[in-house]
């Protein structure tokens, strides 16, 4: 069993990578194989809306970090993105990416464990969590829970103040642990013959 972290932030050692490695510590704690992907700061191309990846199974772009990590899809039981906020939102290169990772690879990543988390400064943290959350929600993918919302506190990029945010340190691990918890429920139903029932999504547009 293993999870897939992406840390979005363009400083790969900073505060959105010490939240990211609580959650990691968690999991493997429990069991669960982890890996720590960082975007880097490399240009990244956003969606073009082509489709092509339908025909493709990968973005028919490859001069960025997006294929690298569908390649890694099949692989993993969950998911966990992290972003720093930048203007009440994920770093744009992060949506970037994610938009063409979810397009891609989304069916791959379907009914497994997905979880969220953010870091600031101060603020901007919810409307961060809200836009990396409704990734999941298009592919029925479960959201691992914790006990407040996930986001840690630091300024200037230091992930020492992170370490400070006791409570938002806690915050991750018992996110790690509820996803730890969640995917190995979700082995034993599999074994056990319980499957999720999906239903055919009609298509409708409001202006005909």
């Amino acid at each position: 069993m293993k999870v897939l972290l992406i840390n979005g932030s363009p400083h790969k050692n900073g505060c959105t990578n010490a939240a990211l490695t609580h959650v990691a510590g968690a999991l493997q704690e429990d069991g669960i194989e982890t890996e720590i992907f960082w975007i880097g700061t490399k240009p990244v191309r956003g969606c073009l809306g082509c489709g092509k990846c339908s025909e493709l199974g990968k973005c028919a772009f490859d001069d960025d970090v997006c294929n690298q990590i569908v390649a890694k899809l099949d692989e993993i039981d969950g998911i966990v993105l992290g972003s720093p906020v930048f203007w009440a939102g994920p770093n744009g290169a992060l949506k970037a990416v994610l938009d063409r990772v979810f397009m891609c690879g989304g069916k791959k990543l379907a009914g497994k464990a997905g979880a969220a988390v953010a870091s600031a400064r101060r603020a901007g943290t919810t409307a961060t969590l809200d836009v990396l959350n409704k990734y999941f929600t298009f592919f029925h993918m479960p959201q691992a829970g914790s006990c407040y919302w996930p986001m840690v506190h630091g300024r200037n990029n230091t992930p020492e103040d992170v370490e400070q945010d006791i409570e938002g340190v806690a915050i991750m691990q018992q996110l790690g642990h509820s996803m730890a918890y969640m995917i190995k429920a979700q082995a034993a139903a599999k074994e056990a013959g319980v499957e999720p029932t999906l239903i055919a999504k009609p298509q409708y547009n409001y202006v005909h």
